[in-house]
C-alpha cells in the first residue's frame, strides 16, 4: 500500500511538472481560497473557539442580573446578594471585578496613567491563576474596604522596576494612596475582558466593597462591577441555572420590599467565554461564512479546470485502461494527483499568510476581543492542511471518477477525428459554473448590503459636530480618605476646571474649550465611565428600588455649544450654576420622550442619586433644558435617554461610581495642530497640578471613525471576498464557454459553411453564457434572501430584502457573465470553416 502511494505521488509530481502553467493556476487559485479561509479562521480561533487561558474554563460563568421591569440589564449585585450566591452551593466561588479603569501613578518624573481592575480578594482564585513572584490576594481577606495591596502585571514589573526580583513589598502611590506590591502575574497573563483595554490591565486592587469608602451594604444597593463565578464541580450549566432560578424565587418571597414584582428581577448564567465576545460574534460568523463561500468558489473553479484537463488527458487514461489498469487503482492515482495540488495550494496559502501576518493584523480593529491572541501557529497550519485534504477529496472525486469512465473504443475513434471531451463533462462543468455564479451572487448581495449600511452609518447625522475638534483626557485622583481629597467637593474641583479652561483657551489656534467627564466623550466611553443614577420623578409615586436608572455625564457650560448639540427647549448650564445654587440638569430628547411623553419636561423636578440614599428629603434637581438627540453611544444604535449635570454642581446624592467622576475630557475646537496640542495641553494642566497625567489625545473625526472599526472591518473583508468571488466566477464562465467553443468548433464550421451568419454564431454562444448566468442568478437569489435575513442584525438603514441591491447585483453578475462569454464568442464567430473541416 505504501509503495503504491509513493509511486502515485512520484507520478503525480511528474505530471504536474509537465504542465507548469496549469499547476501554477490551480495552486494560485487554491492558495487564495485556502489562505483567506485560514486567515479568518485564525481570528475565529482566537476569539470564539480558543478556550480561556484558565484551568477548567468551562466552569467559569458570568452572572447577569436584569431588571426587565425598569429596562435595566446587567445591573450587577449588592453585597447581600453576593453573599447569597456564595453560600448557595451552586458556585465554588463568586467574585466581583470592575471594568478596566484608570489610576494615577505618581513618584516618577511624570505622572503616569495606568489601567487597573478593582476586584474582590478571591478574584484570582476564581480564575484559578497564581503569581509568578510573590502571591495574589488572600481569598479570605476580611477587609471591608481597600486592603491597600496590589498585584502588578509582568509588563509593568519590567517597565517600571526593571524586572527587579525584590519588588515584593515596595510601595506605589496610586491616586495619592500607598499600595504595597504583593505579587507579579506571569508573563503572558491576560485578564478576562471584552476589549483589549480590559485584558491588558497592568494592576489589580482588592476591596471588600462593604466598608469605607464604599457605602454600607444594603440589598437594594447594587455595586456595578461584573460578577464572575466558578461552578461547583460536576454541576452543569443547565442544572446551575435551575438552582439559581429557585434561589431567586426564594429571595423574592423573603424580601418582597427589595424585589417588587414590577421590576421582574431575574438572574441568568452566561458562559464567560461567550459573554466576552457577544458584541462581535455575529460579525465574525458572517466573515467565516463569506470566506467559506470564497473557498467553495475556488474549489469549484479548480474542479472546472480539472474537468477541462480531463478532456485533454482522455487518450492517456484510455491507454492505461487498455493496458490493464484497474478503475479503482486509476481513480486512486488520479485522486492522489488532485490531493497533491490541493495540499500544495494550502501550504502556499499558509506561507503567504505567515509572511503577511503583521500587515494583516493591522487591518484588525483594536477593539476586537482577544486581539493579542491572534497568531499563525501550528493549530492554524493544521487547519490549512485539514481544509486542503477535505476540499481536495470532495472536489477531486468527481473529476477522477469521470476521467476513469472513459470509453476505450469510443475515445480512440473520437481522438482520431480530433474531437475531445464528452457530454458528461460538459454537463458537469455547466453545473459547476451555475453553482459558482449562485455563490458569487450571495456574497455580492451580502457585501452590497454591508456597504450600503456602512455608507448610511458614515453619513448619519450623529447629533454633534466632530469637525475641527480634539480631545485630550486626564484623570483626577480620588484618595480613599476623602478628607485628603483636594477635589472632594464640586466647589473645590471647579477651581481646577476653570483654570484648565482659561489656560487652554490661550493655546495657538484654539477658539473654544469645554470639559466633560469621561462619559461625556461621544462614542469613546465605556459603561463604567457614565455615572449611573436612579431617577425619581416628582409626582410619580415610585420607590427608589423600582425607579429607572439613567446614565449621566458631567460637563462644563461650554460643552453643548462646542460640540454643536442643538438646544431644543429651555437653557443649558451657565457659570452661575454652582454647588450652592439649586441643582439643575439638562436631558436629551430620548429622556424627554421616555419619562415625560407628550409633556414639556422643562421645569420638572427629579431626585438623582443611588437608590440607597434617595429619599423624599433629598434635594430636587430641576430640568432646565432639552438638547437634541446625539448618538453618543453608537452610530448604529438607537439613542438612549441621557442626563447631563454641571461639573460645578454635581447634582446627585449618594455614593455613585467614582470612575465616572475621575475621568476628564478636555475638548478643543479651532485650527489645531494635532501633533502639538497634546504636549501643549499637558504642559498647561501640569502647571496647575503636576500630579495629573494626560493621555488619549485624538481628533473627534478619528473617534467617530474608530467607532465604526468593527463594521468597517467586516464590510472590507466581505467586499474583498465578494470581488474575489466575482473574478473567479467570471474566469469560470469564461473557461466553460471557451471549452464549449473548442468542443463544438466542428459544428460551428459546418454551420458557417452552410451559410449561417457569423453574428448568429456570436448570439448562439452569448445565449449559452446568458443561460448559465440566469440559472446561477435564480439559485443565488434564493440563497441571498436567506443569508440577508440572517445578517439583518448587522444592517443599518437598509432592509435585508432591499430591491435595488438585489437587482443591481443581479445585473452586475449578468454583465460579468456576458463579458466573460464575449471573448470566446468572438473566437467562435471568426472560425475558418475550411481550415477546421480539412483538419477534421
Amino acid at each position: 500500500m505504501i509503495e503504491h502511494l509513493l509511486f502515485d505521488l512520484r507520478y503525480a509530481m511528474r505530471v504536474l511538472l509537465r504542465s507548469p502553467g496549469f499547476s501554477f493556476i490551480v495552486i494560485a487559485t487554491l492558495a487564495l481560497g485556502i489562505g483567506a479561509t485560514t486567515a479568518i479562521y485564525s481570528v475565529i480561533d482566537a476569539t470564539l473557539l480558543h478556550p480561556l487561558p484558565y484551568p477548567n474554563p468551562t466552569e467559569l460563568v458570568h452572572i447577569e442580573d436584569d431588571l426587565p421591569g425598569t429596562g435595566a440589564k446587567d445591573v450587577s449585585v449588592s453585597i447581600p446578594e453576593l453573599r447569597d450566591l456564595q453560600s448557595s452551593g451552586i458556585f465554588r466561588s463568586v467574585a466581583l471585578a470592575s471594568p478596566g479603569a484608570n489610576t494615577n501613578l505618581t513618584g516618577g518624573a511624570q505622572p503616569e496613567r495606568l489601567r487597573f481592575k478593582l476586584v474582590t480578594p478571591n478574584y484570582f482564585a476564581v480564575l484559578g491563576v497564581g503569581a509568578q513572584l510573590g502571591h495574589t490576594f488572600d481569598p479570605r481577606d476580611p477587609t471591608p474596604g481597600f486592603n491597600l495591596q496590589t498585584v502588578i502585571s509582568d509588563g509593568l514589573w519590567r517597565r517600571e522596576f526593571g524586572a527587579d526580583p525584590n519588588v515584593i513589598g515596595k510601595t506605589l502611590r496610586l491616586d495619592n494612596d500607598p499600595y504595597q506590591i504583593i505579587g507579579v502575574m506571569p508573563r503572558g497573563f491576560r485578564d478576562q475582558g471584552a476589549t483589549s483595554d480590559d485584558q491588558n490591565v497592568e494592576m489589580w486592587l482588592a476591596a471588600g466593597f462593604s466598608g469605607d469608602p464604599f457605602p454600607p451594604p444594603q440589598r437594594d444597593l447594587r455595586l456595578g462591577p461584573a460578577v464572575t463565578a466558578r461552578l461547583s464541580p460536576g454541576l452543569s450549566m443547565t442544572a446551575a441555572q435551575g438552582r439559581l432560578d429557585a434561589l431567586v424565587a426564594s429571595l423574592k418571597k423573603q424580601y418582597p420590599a427589595d424585589y417588587p414584582t414590577r421590576v421582574a428581577w431575574t438572574v441568568r448564567l452566561i458562559p464567560l467565554s461567550e459573554s466576552l465576545v457577544a458584541s462581535v460574534h455575529q460579525s465574525l460568523i458572517l466573515l467565516f461564512g463569506a470566506v467559506g463561500l470564497v473557498l467553495l468558489i475556488s474549489c469549484v473553479n479548480v474542479a472546472n479546470l480539472l474537468l477541462a484537463r480531463a478532456s485533454a488527458r482522455g487518450r492517456e487514461v484510455t491507454v492505461r485502461l487498455a493496458l490493464g489498469a484497474q478503475r479503482p487503482r486509476l481513480i486512486r492515482a488520479l485522486l492522489t494527483e488532485i490531493l497533491l495540488l490541493f495540499l500544495l495550494g494550502g501550504i502556499a496559502g499558509f506561507a503567504i499568510l505567515f509572511g503577511a501576518q503583521r500587515f494583516l493584523l493591522r487591518l484588525v480593529p483594536a477593539s476586537l476581543p482577544h486581539l493579542n491572541d491572534i497568531g499563525v501557529g501550528w493549530g492554524v497550519l493544521g487547519f490549512a492542511v485539514a481544509v486542503s485534504v477535505a476540499a481536495g477529496t470532495i472536489c477531486g472525486l468527481a473529476p477522477a471518477w469521470l476521467m476513469s469512465r472513459a470509453d476505450l473504443i469510443g475515445t480512440l475513434r473520437q481522438d482520431s477525428r480530433g474531437s475531445k471531451g464528452s457530454k458528461e463533462r460538459s454537463r458537469a462543468r455547466a453545473i459547476l459554473v451555475i453553482g459558482e455564479l449562485a455563490l458569487s451572487l450571495v456574497l455580492l448581495v451580502a457585501a452590497s448590503l454591508l456597504l450600503r449600511s456602512f455608507w448610511d452609518l458614515f453619513n448619519v447625522r450623529p447629533g454633534f459636530n466632530p469637525n475641527r475638534v480634539m480631545v485630550v483626557q486626564s484623570w483626577v485622583p480620588r484618595p480613599n480618605d476623602s478628607t485628603t481629597d483636594i477635589y472632594h467637593t464640586a466647589t473645590q474641583e471647579a477651581v481646577l476646571l476653570r483654570e484648565m479652561l482659561r489656560r487652554s483657551r490661550n493655546l495657538p489656534g484654539v477658539q473654544e474649550v469645554a470639559i466633560g467627564s469621561a462619559g461625556a466623550l461621544p462614542l469613546d466611553h465605556s459603561r463604567g465611565d457614565l455615572v449611573q443614577l436612579v431617577v425619581i420623578r416628582e409626582g410619580v409615586g415610585t420607590k427608589a428600588n423600582e425607579a429607572p436608572v439613567i446614565g449621566a455625564a458631567l460637563v462644563s457650560p461650554e460643552y453643548f455649544h462646542l460640540l454643536g448639540m442643538p438646544l431644543e427647549r429651555g437653557r443649558t448650564f451657565t457659570d452661575q450654576d454652582l454647588e450652592r445654587t439649586p441643582p439643575v440638569a439638562v436631558i436629551n430628547e430620548a429622556a424627554a420622550r421616555t419619562y415625560w411623553p407628550g409633556q414639556d419636561p422643562v421645569g420638572r423636578r427629579v431626585h438623582l442619586g443611588d437608590d440607597a440614599n434617595l429619599s423624599a428629603s433629598s434635594d430636587w434637581t430641576t430640568i432646565v433644558g432639552v438638547i437634541g438627540d446625539a448618538r453618543t453611544e453608537s452610530l448604529g444604535e438607537a439613542v438612549v435617554p441621557r442626563i447631563y449635570l454641571s461639573f460645578y454642581q454635581r447634582a446627585f446624592v449618594g455614593s455613585v461610581n467614582q470612575s465616572g467622576l475621575q475621568g476628564l475630557a478636555v475638548f478643543l475646537r479651532g485650527q489645531l495642530d494635532p501633533r502639538a496640542i497634546p504636549a501643549q495641553v499637558r504642559q498647561q494642566i501640569q502647571s496647575i497640578d503636576p500630579g495629573l497625567p494626560t493621555f488619549g489625545a485624538e481628533t473627534m473625526d478619528n473617534v467617530v471613525s474608530a467607532s465604526l472599526s468593527v463594521r468597517r472591518f467586516s464590510m472590507e473583508m466581505v467586499a474583498f471576498f465578494a470581488a474575489t468571488a466575482l473574478l473567479l466566477a467570471g474566469l469560470g464562465i469564461y473557461g466553460t464557454i471557451s471549452f464549449v467553443v473548442n468542443e463544438q468548433r466542428r459544428e460551428f464550421a459546418i454551420r458557417l459553411a452552410l451559410g449561417v451568419q457569423r453574428r448568429d454564431i456570436l448570439t448562439m454562444v452569448l445565449r449559452r453564457g446568458l443561460g448559465l448566468a440566469a440559472a446561477g442568478a435564480a439559485i443565488g437569489l434564493v440563497g441571498a434572501l436567506i443569508v440577508s435575513h440572517l445578517m439583518a442584525g448587522l444592517l443599518y438603514g437598509v432592509s435585508s430584502t432591499d430591491l435595488p441591491t438585489f437587482a443591481g447585483v443581479t445585473l452586475l453578475l449578468t454583465a460579468v457573465a456576458l463579458a466573460a462569454s464575449y471573448v470566446p464568442a468572438l473566437r467562435a464567430m471568426h472560425l475558418d470553416p475550411i481550415a477546421i473541416l480539412q483538419s477534421e
